[in-house]
């Protein structure tokens, strides 16, 4: 995500060196290279121009401490305006209402709105929401089926739709339903194009009229770029919105929407969506999609991730047994590895760790797909064989290859890797072994 932005921002800071105080002469060439990186990261110019004014006011005859660089100081203005742009955290929900509180979704065709629906609906079900999803889209085929099936899939309710009701019949209908069942929230599918027209537009106008939302949410494709913010004009000119959900923020996006829409739309980012799964649905943080553009890596979304994905019981068990001084087995190995991939695998872990750990962590053997080999490769051994991998020789190893379906090589290089970190968990089991642990990686990384 926004892989293109962060290169260029975090080269700027080299472009600032030596000097005690940053002036306009020598932040003009580093602005400039900031200039283009929003340019093509597809920003709208008038916020790229009003950005680099800012930018520029803020930064001009700042003294740098002592233990910064004037690259460093800069850099620190640069993240600062960028959280300014994207805006205040605000993703809570305003469902301060008589039930149902109604959300209605609002975009274009193809920018994950239904598929938002549904993540959303799971997010207000864990905070022991009872909600009901409704679709008014009656133009494209298999509207109503998909959310249903989405519906389903996370474990709420959707309204079944009679045939040959108007838009405005299904929304009042699914509200009545609502009321009648003692639902909290009434998430309302709305009808997308491709591109903006009238009557789409006079169609969610008169939905809004008839429902009284308490939430309209903009759902913009994050990879959209400039287009995202004509869009999201021309949906705040139409409708009272109160906040927008950046969608596909995982895929190739060059991060024109992130740092545009809420500029134009006047209302907050609240959620980001990341991933096909439908508990891909992320609270929008400023600072810390600013720090990761950056390059500063975003460590407190990494320890939320842990904080959902880590099974506290599984770690207390192994904290247990290390502490008693038993070994670090394959089968805890194995069980640390489900971990990191319940956390999104490597790339999402690597990508929200500062550059200069992520690089250097990089390593063939991190990578998701070594993961899943390494995992298929113990899921081949014996139980015994799991708990006591020093009896793995080699006509054992040649059977653990064959069922795993891969070569000799690969199994001596896990049972490595594996000796690897049950030295290093032997450290951490031992008083002040936390120390020593990191200590030991040290030696491992710089030895690579």
């Amino acid at each position: 995500m926004l892989e293109t932005l962060s290169d260029r921002l975090s080269a700027v800071i080299k472009t600032v060196t030596g000097q005690a105080r940053l002036t306009e002469s020598n932040i003009k060439d580093a602005l400039r290279e900031v200039r283009i990186a929003l340019l093509e990261a597809d920003v709208a110019l008038p916020i790229v121009r009003d950005f680099i004014e800012e930018v520029k006011v803020k930064a001009n005859g700042q003294e740098v401490l002592g233990s910064l660089t004037p690259g460093q100081a800069l850099i620190g203005v640069v993240k600062d305006e960028l959280t300014a742009l994207m805006g205040t955290r605000n993703s809570a929900l305003s469902l301060a209402a008589r039930p149902p509180a109604i959300i209605l979704m609002a975009g274009l065709q193809g920018a994950g709105k239904t598929t938002t629906c549904g993540k959303l609906a799971l997010k207000l079900l864990n905070d022991k929401k009872r909600v009901l999803l409704v679709s008014c889209d009656i133009r494209r085929p298999a509207a109503v089926a998909q959310l249903a099936t989405i519906a389903k899939q996370v474990g709420v309710d959707s309204y079944a739709t009679e045939e040959d009701l108007s838009v405005i019949q299904i929304a009042e209908s699914a509200l009545g339903f609502a009321k009648k069942n003692f639902y909290d929230v009434l998430i309302v599918d709305t009808a997308g194009r491709l591109s903006i027209d009238r009557e789409m537009m006079n169609e969610i106008e008169a939905l809004s009229e008839v429902l009284k939302p308490v939430e309209t949410l903009f759902t913009v494709d994050a990879m959209q770029g400039q287009d995202a913010v004509n869009v999201a004009r021309t949906f705040s000119e139409t409708l009272a919105l109160t906040g927008v959900i950046l969608t596909k923020m995982d895929g190739d996006s060059r991060g024109g929407a992130a740092l545009s829409v809420r500029k134009v739309t006047g209302q907050p980012i609240k959620f980001i969506g990341v991933g096909e799964k439908m508990d891909g649905l992320e609270p929008f943080f400023p600072e810390r999609l600013a720090t990761r553009i950056l390059g500063m890596g975003d460590i407190l979304s990494l320890v939320d991730d842990a904080k959902k994905s880590v099974d506290d019981k599984e770690a207390a068990k192994l904290a247990k047994k290390l502490k008693s001084g038993k070994r670090f087995n394959l089968e805890d190995f194995k069980s640390q590895m489900e971990q990191m991939q319940n956390m999104g695998g490597m790339g999402a872990i690597m990508e929200k760790l500062p550059a200069n750990l992520s690089q250097a962590a990089q390593s063939p053997s991190l990578d998701d797909k070594a993961a899943s080999r390494t995992i298929s490769i113990i899921d081949s051994m014996t139980v015994g064989e799991r708990r006591r991998p020093e009896v793995i020789k080699a006509s054992r190893k040649r059977r653990i290859a064959k069922g795993a379906g891969v070569t000799v090589q690969e199994v001596n290089r896990l049972l490595k890797q594996f000796e690897q970190m049950q030295k290093m968990m032997k450290l951490a089991g031992k008083a002040g072994g936390l120390k020593r642990m990191l200590s030991g990686m040290g030696g491992v990384m710089g030895g690579r």
